[in-house]
């Protein structure tokens, strides 16, 4: 598999679903690279790697850390890097941290949470060349504003803030959306609307793609399974079942052999 471009994955809007997972460290991304479309290093790492309760936490230099170890293993899939809550607050401060992030790594583009508050923001990220996908819906850096996480297209109204939000960022240069937690009716008409790819993460299988964070797809998150994930793996079993094998053959010296000693 060659390296997966922005054109690429415009390309298959209509014709062939986009694949992508999360990543954030080189062992996994080399694991996942030409396996899936996008590898995504999302601020997820800061609950799933490192067990906080939110995303809101995660600096830029953590952020920065992580991506640069998913750009060591990955060289196929097309790589983004969300940028951290508070890390684009203001239009300066949103290009300044940008800038910092692409020219620290080697990602292809960015992901930011944008509300149509925002839309200065964008359209000066993409002014200054910088490949841009804005997240709508339920977005994870505003639970504490919000009161948790909630889904989004409910009502009428909020069906179409999101719809306008949607077209406003295409018309500004977005190349393409993620949508989270919006209900299957509003995910729809947004991606039947928009010309660039939508990516979902439980917003339906009516999105132009689906991603998912890799420990849950994986099955090596126990805590709680949120609806919209699906586990292909039982992680946890398997994991556990290896380190007692390997804690027995160690306590009755099956381990190591005359094979595995110099």
């Amino acid at each position: 598999m060659s390296k997966m471009t922005l054109k690429a994955i415009q390309a298959k809007k209509n014709h062939q679903k986009i694949t992508a997972l999360t990543a954030y460290d080189a062992l996994f991304a080399g694991i996942f690279d030409g396996e899936v479309d996008i590898l995504l290093v999302g601020d997820s790492l800061n609950m799933s790697f490192n067990g906080r309760n939110d995303t809101t936490s995660l600096s830029l230099d953590a952020m920065i850390y992580h991506t640069k170890a998913v750009c060591q293993r990955a060289h196929q899939s097309f790589l983004i890097a969300d940028m951290p809550f508070g890390s684009y607050a203001t239009r300066d401060m949103a290009l300044k941290n940008a800038i910092k992030l692409i020219r620290h790594t080697k990602i292809d583009a960015i992901k930011i949470e944008l509300t149509l508050h925002k839309l200065p923001i964008l359209r000066a990220l993409i002014e200054e060349g910088i490949a841009v996908m804005p997240h709508i819906g339920l977005m994870p850096q505003h639970i504490k504003a919000e009161g948790g996480y909630k889904v989004k297209g409910k009502d009428e109204e909020q069906s179409k803030w999101l719809l306008d939000s949607a077209l406003a960022f295409e018309e500004a240069g977005a190349f393409g959306l993620l949508l989270e937690g919006i209900v299957a009716q509003s995910a729809r008409q947004i991606t039947q609307s928009v010309q660039i790819p939508t990516i979902g993460i439980g917003s339906s299988v009516d999105c132009d793609g689906q991603i998912l964070v890799w420990s849950d797809m994986l099955g090596l998150f126990n805590d709680f399974t949120p609806k919209f994930v699906r586990r292909y793996l039982d992680g946890v079993s398997l994991i556990k079942n290896a380190v007692r094998e390997y804690t027995k053959d160690v306590q009755t010296m099956r381990f190591p052999s005359d094979k595995e000693s110099y």
